[in-house]
């Protein structure tokens, strides 16, 4: 096989990757059902956004596809290559953002991503990958914690002992509120700038994360989904919701490439929950289950010893 970039094969994957995702967290849902919007952005790219609302199991889903291209690359597109800032672009991409009724259920977020990019008097492209998944827990279960990271470090393995521990460093480093001295959640897998070993290499990392999302986050949603809860874990779900929402405003590199880009904004702010609060100077109660959230899981912590 010639190991030649190819955004035809990937945007492929990432079309069936979508699909799959959806058809099944439908399944899980039992009621809810994708909505489909396909758009096109004369001269800057096209894409289907996905999403479900209301259902059973989730308040909302967003499972978003984008191909987008433009003669200047912002400069959120990678923060580790600023000598390609202003340069030819190409992108592929899918994101996937889940926001469960059950405030016992965590809300999850995945992405693939893929960049060509051509220098000024250079016919050489250059490419790489980006993305990984996360989880963002209101109330803590170790053993789903520790499953997670499992599911992670397996998927890592076959490609270097090493990846999960930088890439969950990564994670962690990134989904930080510095803001707040404060993590988004209990991290998981994070990279940017991936072309090791070659394209065909790389692309068999991307599409084993994006084959092992479902894998790592159904199993903890089907353990929670029928825990009792009322208005109090309701309230700080929302609460919590807040701090995605900062995270993604202030930090997130997929949303700011997306606002600098020019790109479509219903598809750019599909990740927003539908409800979110905000409480002044809150502090949770000592010794309740929501200050255990903090104590004992929004903390850098290697769960698999």
């Amino acid at each position: 096989m010639i190991d030649t970039p190819d955004i035809t094969l990937v945007k492929k994957f990432l079309i069936t990757l979508q699909e799959d995702i959806c058809q099944k967290l439908e399944k899980v849902d039992y009621t809810g059902i994708f909505l489909k919007d396909t758009w096109q952005s004369p001269g800057k790219g096209a894409g289907c956004s996905c999403i479900l609302r209301n259902g059973t199991i989730f308040e909302q889903i967003g499972v978003n596809f984008s191909h987008v291209y433009g003669n200047s690359m912002p400069v959120f597109a990678t923060a580790n290559r600023p000598d390609l800032t202003g340069c030819e672009f190409e992108a592929v991409g899918i994101s996937v953002v889940i926001h469960p009724c059950n405030p016992y259920v965590p809300s999850s977020h995945a992405n693939i991503r893929f960049f060509i990019a051509k220098r000024p008097k250079n016919a050489q492209p250059i490419w790489w990958f980006g993305g990984g998944f996360d989880l963002t827990p209101y109330y803590g279960f170790s053993e789903d914690v520790v499953f997670w990271h499992k599911t992670a470090y397996n998927l890592c393995q076959p490609f270097g002992d090493d990846l999960y521990v930088r890439y969950k460093k990564w994670c962690d480093d990134y989904f930080y509120l510095q803001h707040r001295n404060e993590q988004r959640g209990v991290g998981g897998l994070f990279f940017d700038d991936l072309h090791m070993n070659g394209f065909n290499h790389s692309f068999k990392f991307a599409q084993a994360v994006g084959h092992s999302f479902c894998d790592a986050y159904i199993p903890i949603l089907e353990k929670r989904k029928a825990l009792k809860w009322g208005n109090r874990e309701r309230n700080f779900q929302l609460y919590r919701r807040g701090r995605y929402v900062e995270f993604n405003l202030v930090y997130d590199r997929g949303t700011l490439f997306g606002l600098h880009s020019g790109g479509r904004i219903e598809s750019i702010f599909i990740s927003m929950p539908p409800f979110a609060r905000w409480e002044y100077d809150y502090k949770p109660q000592k010794g309740s289950p929501e200050a255990k959230l903090y104590r004992d899981f929004l903390i850098v912590k290697d769960w698999l010893q």
